[in-house]
C-alpha cells in the first residue's frame, strides 16, 4: 500500500511539473499586446493556439489524478477553497472561449475583448495556480472530520474558514510563488517564440533580439522571486506524524527533506541549473536562443517534480492545516483504497503511449516554424 501511495504521489508531482512547463502558453498570452502589427500579433496568437489545449488537458488530468488517487485532498481543497479554484477555472474557460471565437465574423464582443480574456487567463491562471501550490506547502485554515461522512444531515468531511480560499490568494508567501510562476511562464514564452516563429532575416533578427531581452528581464525577476520563495519554504514549519499518530510541526522540514532524500535535492539542483543556463545563454546568445526552450523546459519539470515530491514524501503533510494540525493531509491518510491504487497503477502503463502520441503531434504542429505566409494559407486560424 505504501509503495503505491509513493508511486502515485510521484505521478502527480510529475504531472504538476509538466503543467508548470506548459504554462508558457499563458505567459505568451500576456505578450501578444506588445506588438502593434496585426500580422505579427496574429502569428503569435496562432503559435500559442496550436498548444493551448495541451495545457488545458494537463490541468484536467492533474485534477483527475488527484481525485482518483487522493480523494480526500480533492474534496478538502477543491471543495473547501472553492473561490480560489473557481477563479482558476473561470480564467481557463475564458481562454477556451477566446481561442474559439476571437476571429468569428459575428463574435459578440470583438477581437480585442477576447485578447483581453487571454491576458486575464495568462496572468490570473499563473498567479493563482502558484498560490494553490503554495497552499500545499504553507498550509490553510481547515478542519477534517472523517466521522461526518456518516451524518446524513450534514455529510461534510472538511470545514474551511468563511473566506474559502480568498485568504490564500492574499497570502504573501503564496503570492511569492504565484508571481514566480507568472514570470517563469513569460520567460518560457519568450523562449518558445524564438523556437517556433520565423520571419525574413531582418525581421527575425529584430524579433529574436526582442525575445532575448524579455528572456533576461523576465528570467531575472523570476530568479529573484524563486529565491525568495525557497528562503520562505526552507525556513517554514512542515508537519510530520509521529508513531502515535500525533501531528507535530518541524522547523526547516522541507529543507531537511531535500537533505534526507538526497536524490530529490540533486534533482532540484539540476533543474535549477538548467533553467539558469537557459536564461543566461538564451538571453545573451542569438544562436542559442532557439534552443533555450527545451533546456529550460526540462529544468522546470525536474525542479517542480522534486519540490512536489518533497512536499509529500518523508512523512510530510502535503496539505497542512494551520488551525488544526491533526487535520493535515498525508499521502498515507488521504489516499484511495489499495484496490483503486493498484488498478490505476496498471492503467499508467499506457502513459508512454500517450506521451509518444503527444510528442508526435507536437512535432507535426511545430515543424516547420510558423510564418505569416503559412498562416495566410491555413484554413484554420485562431
Amino acid at each position: 500500500m505504501e509503495a503505491l501511495q509513493i508511486y502515485w504521489w510521484f505521478v502527480i508531482s510529475l504531472l504538476g511539473g509538466l503543467l508548470v512547463f506548459l504554462l508558457f502558453v499563458q505567459g505568451g498570452q500576456t505578450m501578444i499586446w506588445s506588438t502593434r502589427q496585426p500580422g505579427r500579433k496574429s502569428l503569435l496568437v496562432n503559435v500559442l493556439g496550436r498548444k493551448w489545449e495541451l495545457t488545458y488537458t494537463t490541468l484536467v488530468l492533474f485534477g483527475g489524478a488527484f481525485f482518483a488517487s487522493f480523494p480526500l485532498y480533492y474534496s478538502t481543497s477543491f471543495g473547501g477553497a472553492y473561490w480560489l479554484w473557481m477563479l482558476i477555472l473561470v480564467s481557463f474557460i475564458l481562454q477556451a472561449v477566446s481561442y474559439e471565437f476571437r476571429l468569428r465574423p459575428s463574435n459578440l464582443f470583438g477581437t480585442n475583448t477576447y485578447d483581453i480574456f487571454l491576458w486575464i487567463n495568462g496572468f490570473v491562471g499563473c498567479v493563482l495556480l502558484g498560490c494553490a501550490v503554495g497552499m500545499q506547502f504553507f498550509g490553510a485554515d481547515f478542519t477534517v472530520s472523517r466521522g461526518s461522512i456518516l451524518d446524513g444531515a450534514a455529510p461534510v468531511i472538511s470545514q474551511w474558514n468563511s473566506q474559502h480560499g480568498f485568504d490564500v490568494i492574499f497570502s504573501g508567501r503564496c503570492l511569492l510563488l504565484g508571481f514566480a510562476v507568472f514570470f517563469l511562464a513569460r520567460t518560457l514564452a519568450a523562449m518558445f517564440f524564438c523556437y517556433s516563429v520565423r520571419e525574413n532575416s531582418r525581421e527575425e533578427s529584430e524579433f529574436t533580439g526582442q525575445m532575448r531581452r524579455r528572456i533576461l528581464v523576465n528570467g531575472t525577476i523570476f530568479v529573484l522571486l524563486f529565491l525568495g520563495f525557497l528562503a520562505a519554504l526552507f525556513t517554514a514549519n512542515g508537519y510530520t506524524m509521529t508513531a502515535e499518530g500525533v501531528v507535530e510541526p518541524i522547523r526547516y522540514k522541507y529543507f531537511f527533506n531535500l537533505i534526507d532524500l538526497w536524490w530529490l535535492g540533486a534533482t532540484l539542483l539540476c533543474g535549477v541549473l538548467l533553467v539558469l543556463y537557459a536564461i543566461l545563454r538564451g538571453g545573451l546568445q542569438t544562436a542559442f536562443c532557439h534552443k533555450a526552450f527545451w533546456y529550460a523546459g526540462v529544468g522546470v519539470v525536474l525542479t517542480v517534480t522534486a519540490l512536489l515530491c518533497a512536499n509529500g514524501y518523508n512523512n510530510t503533510a502535503f496539505l497542512p492545516s494551520v488551525s488544526n494540525p491533526q487535520s493535515s493531509l498525508f499521502i498515507t491518510n488521504a489516499s484511495s483504497s489499495y484496490f483503486t491504487l493498484k488498478v490505476m497503477a496498471w492503467v499508467t502503463l499506457l502513459i508512454p503511449v500517450v506521451l509518444g502520441y503527444i510528442a508526435y503531434v507536437w512535432c507535426k504542429m511545430t515543424t516547420p516554424p510558423l510564418t505569416e505566409k503559412e498562416l495566410d494559407s491555413s484554413d484554420h486560424i485562431y
